[in-house]
């Protein structure tokens, strides 16, 4: 499933979402369904989870380097997948040098989406 971004119309950022939607085995992370939303609060506490969390971060900082974009927020998130509760990533990524009031350029834009999907990716999300 690819990364779910929104852009803020008055602030040079974007909020990304990634949804894990197969297990990721290499973080413990087996078991990534789960019929109401409380029941994803375990695997998002769980030692994998943060291990998962902390390899996108380096990635994260590897890929933003040398540009304008900053991370804002890392965190878990609890996404919704039909009927199911499915583990995710939840990012916010901010221009440094961006206007406040004003949008992300179409360049950053750009560069978001290619971020997000370097992230999914070479995190094998889904």
């Amino acid at each position: 499933m690819p990364p779910r971004i929104q852009y803020d119309s008055s602030a040079p950022t974007a909020s990304i979402e990634l949804m894990i939607t197969h297990a990721l085995p290499d973080y413990d992370l087996i078991e990534v369904e789960a019929p109401v939303p409380r029941d994803v609060d375990p695997m998002l506490a769980s030692q994998g989870f943060g291990d998962l969390l902390d390899e996108a971060r380096g990635i994260l900082e590897g890929a933003l380097s040398g540009g304008g974009l900053e991370i804002a927020q890392l965190t878990g998130a609890i996404c919704r997948d039909g009927q199911v509760h499915r583990p995710g990533i939840w990012l916010v990524l901010r221009d440094s040098g961006g206007a406040k009031g004003a949008a992300l350029t179409a360049e950053a834009r750009n560069n978001v989406a290619a971020i997000a999907e370097t992230l999914r990716s070479r995190l094998r999300l889904s």
